[in-house]
Parts: structure tokens; C-alpha cells; sequence
């Protein structure tokens, strides 16, 4: 994996922002386009795979690339800046978005300008500004964006899609969405944010927070819905991935950041990062990130864990050096698990002194997109009290969510 991170020269670039509307590759007309189905049992092809599909759109013309480790190519996950520039592709720079563009960085931690050591690109970053990025954008034609998301609303790639977005549509440049499977494709829950009030970073859009789409789809959205500044749309391709179904699983190939290792934590993920409006510990600093759960008090379950640091795990570690109980969720089965909210409800119930369970509020309320989960929480209600109460946003955005799918859904 290193390998492919070194080469990773590029762009991580952290856009947290937006972009407009546009046209969808050979796919943008029907909801599902038709080659999509019949979708038997045939081996998912992520787009940048599919190089006959997109480099004659990238030939004569100066291109930049949104991505990061995860933009890798083919069996043996050769990384997409090293494939563009054996192909001859003009590639200027690399934009990296948070966890920069191997991938390495912590959550939250600044990502700096850089140099490709393999092949002297300029990298830059997006996450938390540039002050040059409108020159830098213009100084090409068309925008390439490869980064996998995993599908739950605060993961922080999808806000740099947006603000790539955004300097496309405001430089009229084009964008290329080389799309990826969605490995939590199969499902769309939790509350839809509504307010702008709770809009930032880890709740960029106006969507659930398990929201069932994969990047290419959730552009289109961004478009259609006019998401960008003054209602601008973006000169949008999307390459769609070849025999994915949103009831697909699929195993991603190179772990998305730090704290998610595997395909196990990737689906916990969604459940799981509301904690981190608390104190209490995923599993940071541990071999099991996201996949365990605890406190620094026997009062939360007899399994223990004792958080350290980690690669990529050393500045936001909660409850490290200290013995930590609560539950193990290692032996979950990732394909059969979906959203939940037991685990928030399960150590607030258990918390001593509940007035301390919602350490930093604010941004449990960012994380949520809503106030009003918290406060429900704090009311005593139960998860299907709380779900009844999603139903009528979560039942609008799935209307608005089928105007934009390019796959068979999962319902």
C-alpha cells in the first residue's frame, strides 16, 4: 500500500466546496442509464479503470486531478497520476483534500502545498482554502476528480467535490467525475439537514446523512439542484462505474484515511462518528478504529481497550493512554449491518452524569446537520421515536435522490 501512497502524488484536495451543473458523460439523460439494467454478477469497474472512456476526453488539453490514494487504477492499484502521465496527459497539478494526498494525514490537520517526489508535480491544497486556487484552476482546461467517498454525509471528500466544483463553474472549466461504487450504496437514513444553520464542512448538503449515492450522482444533484454559488451549474462529465448496482457490495480496494482500515469500519462509520460530538472513544489509537467503542468507566461494558497512537492516530486520540470499557464490534458482519443509533443511545443511557455526554454540542449538532437529534436524545426518546420523526424529510429526499441515480437502486 505504501507504494501506491508514494505515488499517490496528488490531490487529496480536501474542495470542501462546490460546483454547478452540467452534462453527464454518455449518461445523462435516464435515471439508470440502460447498459446499467441488467447488471449481472460481472466484476465492478471503477471508471478510472476504464481508460478508453475518458483519456480521449483529456487529449490536447491542460488537466488538473482532485485526488488522493484512493485514485488508483487496475489490479495492482497503480496510482491514477502515474497512468495519465505514461498515457502523455498534459497533468499540471494535483489538488489533495483532508488526509492530503497520501492519504497520511490526520483528521483536521493542515494540508500543505507539496511536491510529487516521484514525478515533480505540484500538489496543492484545497482543504481549508488556497488563496491561489482560482489561478491555479484557470490555468488549465479540464478538472479531473477521483477520490472514494463512503457514503455518510460528514466524510469530508464530498464538500471537496463541491468546491471543485465551484472553481470549475466559476472558471468555466470542465470537470470529469471518475465515479467509484459506493460501499454504503445500500441504504439512505438518518436526518436530512435542512438548516443552513448547521451547514459546514461534515455537513456540506442538503441531504441525508447516510445519503445512498456515489460521487458522480451526487454532483448531478449539485447541479440539478443548483447548489452552487448564484445558481451556476458546472460543465459536468460523469464516467460511471461499469456493473454496480446500489444493492453491490463492494470491498474497497485502498483504505479511504486513517481511521477507517477496513471494510468492516467503513460500515460502521455512518453509526459511529457521532461520537465524536463526545468523548468517548471509536478506537482511535488502537488496531480497531471504528470498529470499538468506550469510556474510561467499568459503567460501559467489561470489554477494554487502551487507546495509544497510531500512524495517522496521534493529535485526536480520545481516552488515550487510559483503559477504556465498552463494547467490541469486531465480530459484526459489515455486509448485513446498517445504520443505528444504539450505540449513541446505548452510552448515553449508560452515562453517569448525562449532562456531560454531549462534550462539544455544536458540533454534534454539524455532525448531525440538526439540533434537534440532540435534543431528542436528551428528551429520552427512543430510536423509533426518533426515526418516525426523520420520516417526511428522509421521504422527499428520496424522491429527489432518484432523479440523479445512474445505478439500479437498492429499493
Amino acid at each position: 500500500m505504501k507504494n501506491f501512497l508514494v505515488h499517490s502524488l496528488l490531490l487529496a484536495v480536501l474542495l470542501t466546496n462546490s460546483c454547478g451543473s452540467s452534462k453527464i458523460n454518455k449518461t445523462s439523460n435516464p435515471a439508470v442509464p440502460a447498459a446499467q439494467e441488467n447488471v449481472s454478477n460481472q466484476a465492478i469497474v471503477p471508471a478510472a479503470d476504464q481508460l478508453k472512456a475518458y483519456l480521449p476526453l483529456l487529449k490536447g488539453k491542460k488537466v488538473g486531478l482532485m485526488g488522493n490514494q484512493t485514485s488508483v487504477v487496475g489490479p495492482n492499484n497503480e496510482h491514477l497520476v502515474d497512468v495519465l502521465l505514461r498515457e502523455k496527459v498534459d497533468l499540471k497539478f494535483g489538488f489533495a483534500p483532508e488526509h492530503g494526498f497520501r492519504g497520511d494525514i490526520e483528521r483536521g490537520e493542515k494540508v500543505s502545498n507539496d511536491v510529487d517526489a516521484k514525478t515533480g508535480l505540484p500538489l496543492f491544497t484545497l482543504y481549508g482554502g488556497n488563496a491561489k486556487q482560482d489561478s491555479i484552476v484557470k490555468s488549465i482546461d479540464v478538472m479531473i476528480f477521483d477520490l472514494q467517498d463512503v457514503g455518510a454525509r460528514f466524510y469530508t471528500y464530498i464538500t471537496s467535490l463541491h468546491r471543485v466544483m465551484e472553481l470549475c463553474a466559476k472558471h468555466n472549466k470542465e470537470l470529469i467525475v471518475l465515479d467509484r461504487p459506493n460501499p454504503c450504496g445500500d441504504q439512505v437514513d438518518g436526518p436530512v439537514r435542512k438548516d443552513d444553520k448547521f451547514k459546514s464542512n461534515v455537513s456540506f448538503h442538503k441531504i441525508a446523512m447516510v445519503h445512498g449515492l456515489t460521487v458522480g450522482e451526487l454532483a448531478k444533484m449539485i447541479n440539478g439542484e443548483k447548489w452552487l454559488e448564484n445558481g451556476k451549474e458546472c460543465k459536468l462529465t460523469v464516467v460511471p462505474v461499469q456493473n454496480y448496482t446500489h444493492s453491490s457490495i463492494y470491498k474497497l480496494p485502498v483504505i479511504p484515511s486513517p481511521s477507517l482500515p477496513n471494510h468492516l469500519s467503513v460500515r460502521l462509520y455512518a453509526a459511529l462518528c457521532l461520537f465524536e460530538g463526545t468523548d468517548i472513544s471509536v478506537g482511535r489509537g488502537t488496531d480497531w478504529p471504528f470498529q470499538v467503542v468506550g469510556y474510561t468507566n467499568p459503567v460501559y461494558g467489561d470489554f477494554t481497550f487502551t487507546p495509544g497512537e497510531k500512524a495517522g492516530m496521534v493529535k485526536h486520540v480520545e481516552g488515550k493512554g487510559a483503559v477504556n470499557y465498552g463494547l467490541d464490534l469486531r465480530n459484526i458482519n459489515p455486509d448485513e449491518f446498517k445504520f443505528t443509533l444504539k450505540y449513541v443511545l446505548y452510552f448515553y443511557d449508560k452515562m453517569p452524569d448525562k449532562s456531560k455526554f454531549f462534550a462539544r454540542p455544536e458540533f454534534f449538532d454539524k455532525l448531525a446537520g440538526t439540533d434537534e437529534l440532540r435534543k431528542q436524545i436528551l428528551a429520552g426518546k427512543t430510536e423509533k421515536e426518533i426515526r418516525e420523526s426523520w420520516q417526511p424529510e428522509l421521504a422527499a429526499y428520496k424522491q429527489m435522490r432518484k432523479k440523479y441515480l445512474l445505478y439500479p437502486d437498492f429499493e
